[in-house]
Parts: C-alpha cells; sequence; structure tokens
C-alpha cells in the first residue's frame, strides 16, 4: 500500500481510515519548511524572554505564572537539578501529568488514527513543534507501535488533552505501547521502533495533546461504517419489501422529484435499483397464496408433500362484491396473503424518507469531520511570518481545540442511529407477526406439531438492542462540567459523544444483521409459496385448484359455475407465469445468505446463525457482493 503523504492540508477520510488500518504516512518537506520556521521564531521570541502562553507561562489556570530562569528549588542543601531549562520541564509535565485516563484500551484503528491526525495538523506550522519531534512520531506510527490510551479521560476541551497525552508520553519514553499486539512498556516499544526518548522543546506538550484528534478519529471511523450500514440498511429494508411482495410505488423517482431532500433522494434511486428486476413487488394481489398449517394430506404430490406449509385463497362471492365490481375486473376474487389496499406499512413505504434522513445527518457529519481534518486545533496559534509590532499578535491564543463542531455533529449521528435500527426493527416484527406479515407463517416456521418457536426470539434480541441505543442517544453535548478551575468553564464532552456513535454503529450493524437473517427466512417463504401455487396450478387442472380456495358454494349451483370459472381464471395466469424471484441485487445478497446459513424448515440452535449473520454486515461481505454484482450489471 502507497504511503499517504501528509501535508497539513489534503487528508481525506479514506486515507485515514486506511492509516487507521495499517497504511504508512510519509511528511511533505515544503510542509516540514513551515514547520521549522515556526519552530525557529518561537526559539527566538524565548531568547527575547517575550512572555508566550504555554512556552513562558503556565497552563490553564497557572497562565499568570512566568517561568524563571531555573527552579526555586535547585538552590536547596543536596537538591538534585533535572539537567532540563524549565521551559523543556513545563512541556514535559503537561505531557506527564496529563496522561490519566482510565478503562479499556482504544482499538489500534482509532490510536493509529489519532497519531495520523495529530501528525496532519501540526504540519502546518501553526504550532511551534519541530520538525525532529514530528518525524519520530511518524516514525513511530510506520513501525507499527499503538499506544495505549485508555477510552475515558477527554472532555472535548482544550481538546483531548488526556488520551493525546498517552500518545504522547510514549515519545518520551513513558507509558506502554502495543507492538504486534503485545503490551509493553514506552521505553521498550521506542527501542523496538529503533528511536530514542525525545525531550521535548517549546511548546512541543502543548503542540502533541492540545486538540481534537481523538473524538475527530472516533467521528470518520464511525462514519465510515455508517456509510456502508446506511447501504446495508437500504439492502435489508429491500430484502424485507421482496419477502412481502410490497410495492414499489411508494419509492418512484417523480415522487421524490416533489420532496428532494439529497439523502431522500439517494435512498429512492437504491431501492429502486436492488428491487429492479423484481416479479415480487407490485405482484397483483390474487396471486399472493396465504400460509396455511401443514396437513399430511396438503399435498399429493411427493415432492410437494416435502414442503413446510399448505397454502390457499379465500374466493369473495358475488354479494360481497357490490360497489367493488371494478376492483373486480382488474383483480381476481380472491382474499390470499396480500391485503387488497394500495399502501404498505409505514415501515416499508417510508424508508426513503427515515433511511434518507439518517443519509443527510452522515453527510453533515462528513462535511464537519472534513474541514477538521485540515484544521490547527491547538492553542497558541504561531503567525511567524505575520508582519506585527508586538509577539502577541504573532503568538495568539484561540479556541480551536474546542470540540464542539465535532460535538454536536456527533449528536445528530447519535439521534439518528436508533432512528435506523428502529426501523428495521419494525420491518423484522412485521415480518414474524402474523397480523402483519400479510400470510407468511407466525414467526417463519410451519409449526404444524405446536412445538417450533421459529424466530420469535431473533426480534426480542432487536428490541433489546434498538432500545440500548436509545438510551444511549442522550446528546452529551449539552451537558458541560468546567475543568481547570473554571479557566476552561464550557467544553464540549465531544470525545464521548464519538466513542458512543462508534460503539453504536457496531449495534446498529447486528440489529440489521438480524433483519437480513429474518427477511431471508421470510423470502424463502413467500417465494416458495407463490411458486408452489404455480407449480400446481401448472401440474393439475381447475377441480384439484379449487381444494386450496376456501368458500366454494354447493356444487350445481350457478354460483358454483362462476366460482370454478373464476379459479380456472386464477389457474391459468398461475400457470402462465415465469418462476417468481426477488430483484437482482436482493438475489444476490439472499445467495451471500443462503451461502452461510441455511434456512430452517425445523427449529434448531440459532446462535451459530444469528453470530454469522452480524459476521455478514460486520465484516462487510454482503454488502461487497451486492456491490460487486452491480458494478458486472
Amino acid at each position: 500500500m502507497k504511503p499517504v503523504l501528509l501535508d497539513g492540508r489534503s487528508l481525506t477520510r479514506p486515507q485515514l481510515v486506511a492509516v487507521a488500518h495499517g497504511a504508512q504516512v510519509s511528511l511533505d518537506e515544503g510542509a516540514l519548511q513551515a514547520v521549522a520556521r515556526a519552530a525557529e521564531f518561537l526559539a527566538e521570541q524565548v531568547r527575547r524572554e517575550e512572555p508566550i502562553y504555554g512556552v513562558s507561562t503556565g497552563f490553564g489556570s497557572n497562565a499568570d505564572k512566568l517561568l524563571g530562569a531555573h527552579p526555586l528549588r535547585d538552590g536547596l542543601p543536596g537538591a538534585a537539578p533535572s539537567g532540563r531549562s524549565l521551559h523543556a520541564e513545563l512541556q514535559r509535565n503537561l505531557v506527564i501529568t496529563h496522561a490519566v485516563c482510565v478503562g479499556e484500551p482504544m482499538s489500534a484503528p482509532v490510536v493509529r488514527a489519532m497519531m495520523c491526525i495529530r501528525l496532519n495538523t501540526l504540519l502546518r506550522g501553526h504550532s511551534g513543534i519541530r520538525v525532529d519531534t514530528l518525524q519520530a512520531m511518524a516514525t513511530l506510527l510506520n513501525a507499527g507501535v499503538v499506544p495505549v490510551v485508555p477510552q475515558l479521560g477527554s472532555v472535548g476541551a482544550s481538546g483531548d488533552l488526556a488520551p493525546l497525552s498517552h500518545l504522547a508520553i510514549v515519545l518520551l519514553g513513558g507509558g506502554e505501547a502495543f507492538v504486534d499486539g503485545e503490551r509493553m512498556p514506552g521505553a521498550e516499544a521506542l527501542q523496538r521502533a529503533g528511536l530514542a526518548p525525545v525531550e521535548l522543546s517549546y511548546k512541543e506538550g502543548l503542540a502533541l495533546n492540545n486538540g481534537t484528534a481523538q473524538m475527530l478519529a472516533m467521528g470518520v471511523l464511525a462514519l465510515a461504517k455508517l456509510e456502508d450500514l446506511l447501504d446495508t440498511a437500504d439492502l435489508a429494508a429491500a430484502m424485507t419489501l421482496d419477502a412481502f411482495a410490497g410495492r414499489l410505488g411508494a419509492y418512484a423517482e417523480d415522487v421524490h422529484a416533489l420532496r428532494p431532500h439529497p439523502g431522500q433522494v439517494a435512498a429512492a434511486a437504491q431501492l429502486r435499483a436492488l428491487l429492479d428486476g423484481s416479479t415480487l413487488a407490485d405482484i397483483a394481489y390474487h396471486l399472493v397464496p396465504r400460509f396455511r398449517q401443514w396437513l399430511p394430506g396438503s399435498w399429493d404430490e411427493p415432492g410437494a408433500q416435502a414442503l413446510p406449509f399448505d397454502i390457499g385463497w379465500d374466493w369473495v362471492p358475488s354479494s360481497q362484491r357490490h360497489g367493488r365490481e371494478k376492483f373486480y375486473q382488474r383483480f381476481k376474487p380472491f382474499r390470499g396473503g396480500k391485503k387488497h389496499q394500495p399502501q404498505d406499512s409505514y415501515s416499508l413505504r417510508c424508508v426513503p424518507q427515515v433511511h434518507g434522513a439518517v443519509r443527510d445527518a452522515a453527510a453533515q457529519a462528513a462535511r464537519v469531520l472534513e474541514v477538521e481534518l485540515n484544521a490547527v486545533t491547538d492553542n497558541p496559534l504561531v503567525f511567524p511570518d505575520k508582519a506585527a509590532e508586538h509577539v502577541e499578535e504573532q503568538v495568539i491564543s484561540a479556541g480551536h481545540f474546542h470540540g464542539m463542531p465535532l460535538a454536536l455533529a456527533m449528536s445528530y449521528l447519535k439521534a439518528a442511529i436508533p432512528v435506523l435500527a428502529s426501523i428495521s426493527e419494525r420491518r423484522l416484527n412485521k415480518l414474524v407477526d402474523p397480523a402483519t406479515s400479510d400470510g407468511l407463517p407466525a414467526f417463519l416456521i410451519g409449526n404444524e406439531d405446536g412445538t417450533e418457536s421459529g424466530f420469535m426470539i431473533v426480534q426480542y434480541t432487536a428490541a433489546a438492542i434498538v432500545n440500548d441505543l436509545a438510551s444511549r442517544a442522550h446528546p452529551a453535548s449539552v451537558y458541560s462540567i468546567p475543568t481547570s478551575a473554571n479557566a476552561e468553564d464550557h467544553v464540549s464532552m465531544g470525545a464521548n459523544e464519538a466513542r458512543h456513535v462508534l460503539a453504536m454503529a457496531d449495534d446498529l450493524g447486528k440489529v440489521l444483521g438480524l433483519e437480513l437473517y429474518t427477511a431471508a427466512q421470510a423470502l424463502d417463504l413467500r417465494r416458495d409459496m407463490i411458486n408452489a401455487a404455480r407449480d400446481l396450478a401448472r401440474r393439475d387442472g381447475a377441480a384439484a385448484f379449487a381444494a386450496k380456495v376456501s368458500g366454494a358454494p354447493p356444487a350445481g349451483t350457478p354460483e358454483h359455475a362462476r366460482f370454478m370459472a373464476e379459479v380456472e381464471a386464477l389457474r391459468a395466469e398461475l400457470a402462465g407465469s415465469e418462476p417468481f424471484h426477488p430483484g437482482r441485487a436482493v438475489g444476490v445478497a439472499h445467495g451471500v445468505i443462503r451461502s452461510r446459513i441455511g434456512g430452517m424448515d425445523r427449529d434448531r440452535a440459532m446462535d451459530a446463525d444469528v453470530a454469522e449473520a452480524v459476521r455478514l454486515v460486520g465484516d462487510g461481505v454482503l454488502l461487497a457482493a451486492v456491490r460487486e454484482a452491480g458494478r458486472g450489471a
């Protein structure tokens, strides 16, 4: 993999994801010249004894303390001077005292992304760090050294101070790091990378730990997952719609031109593409039989006897057609699995509006993250080439470390993720509930002996995850807790937001995996039931076909003759049909699922099936197969 060139101005989200997962980096020579210029400028100001925040003063609530020439305690009897200047001691102490996070370590991709982000922002040349220090950090990243960064400790202003200190302390030979998965002291990790501990110079500690790298890294990685999950959600909805033999009108292009929210338009277009070629969607009502319990006498043919279902329709007598004659001229007078209504439930009909709104939330987050990727987020900001009378005009204390732009974008995603999970769970529930499944068996299992639960508890698991996601959706960004003796009296909590979003994206994938697992079973049943009716129609005449229709009038009456004529018309239409099948893309996804998880005619242990369904979504295997098929179409 070609190294990603960092210059402080052109880092993209895909490049950051690549570095997070192992790509190396290189540093742009032109950017390094700007870095060197800012470092030289700061050194000159120190020589001139100019008071500069974080360089010749303390930090935060200690900003009113100016550094002296040497430590005051050096004159005490028996004192052991550190050998560092107070300026160097200030920077070192900033890192070692701020590395106080707790909890489980962040994942290697998150930490690698944080290191890449920090390198990129420092390359802008407004931070005062030295070239050698940046190059040491790049070497650490390229050597595969992953500092141990516990998850909890950032309030999101002044940036992600504590987590970034855990990154920086390894450069100093402290802390801990993973190398090839092995956890070890930071000093040993440095040795393995061929590096000596770094002695920090003016403002370098502040440059290394003052920024938004944790929340940005987690946000970018979460959004990369979420963008794939949005496509997966559309796929799950499309498979569910095919399993319902649903209606496509709600996805039509001219419909969405009337309310052209970008995400909504995109979702509708994707659904049309996924369902292209389906002969189940928009099927005539009367062709769809409903499930009936299998009985030993349900089927005469030996092959058909192995089916896990029986099928049937109810005939609508002429006395019940008054005022509906025109409808029954278009549709034959049979009630099967598909209700005679012109619209599907919201969880199917409103997929473009709901999925599209989440797409728009993701697009807003992407805009914010892409700005932040190439922004300078530490403090103070150094402008070495700015014409000025006083150094205060060239070294400016500002607030770019404040994570609120990211925090609010992540809050939006936190609210959106449970919405996508919730509508997925509602579709899953609709599939397993015989009151809403349009003629499918209860819990998608034949259950002729009354011993089987089928997919009943799959919906419970989805419901539990949705509730958990909703419980975590409260925005952390609205609850600031002041820090640093109220010097930092308003913070963003953006790191918590991004951490939540990253974890919630994983759980959203589990819900979608459960829907796909369930929809594949429902699709098997719907397709097989309609095709069983087609096979019966092709194999037997109207008399045998009539046995599947309830409500026949007494034989020998004019009404019975009408009944038989209409049964024959239904039989002939089914017999003349091609085999029914889902959309091409849905068929590809269904095939991938069935290659890993067999259909279920009888109850069995489902834990391995569920785990595999979740893996198919989490590993991207299912989505990759559908995308590849789309490219080849």
